[in-house]
């Protein structure tokens, strides 16, 4: 993934978590500029930063670099409580989400 697609990626995680790139920036322990600095292209996060970066968000590396989901926390926390349905349970969601998605 490109320096730009990182730092979209960043900002539109970033903004659905309704926090300011220098409020996550003093939250991880860097400079105020860090967060901006990276969603501006202007560079990378290191491996270390950007697993920060994820436990900030409340997502793992895999859903930060998964762009096809334009939420990956919420989609966290539905898949969570999904697991505690049973077969039918289930049966009934999986065609909810298919009519809702063919709309």
């Amino acid at each position: 993934m490109e320096k730009e697609k990182v730092g979209l990626r960043l900002a539109t995680l970033r903004t659905k978590k309704n926090v300011s790139a220098r409020e996550m920036s003093l939250s991880i322990g860097q400079n105020e500029n860090y967060i901006n600095h990276i969603e501006t292209g202007g560079a990378l996060p290191s491996l270390s930063g950007l697993f920060y970066i994820c436990d900030y968000l409340g997502i793992t590396p895999c859903e930060f670099f998964d762009t096809d989901s334009t939420n990956p926390s919420r989609l966290k926390k539905i898949t969570e409580y999904m697991k505690k349905l049973d077969d039918k349970q289930l049966e009934i969601v999986e065609n909810l989400i298919k009519n809702m998605a063919e709309k």
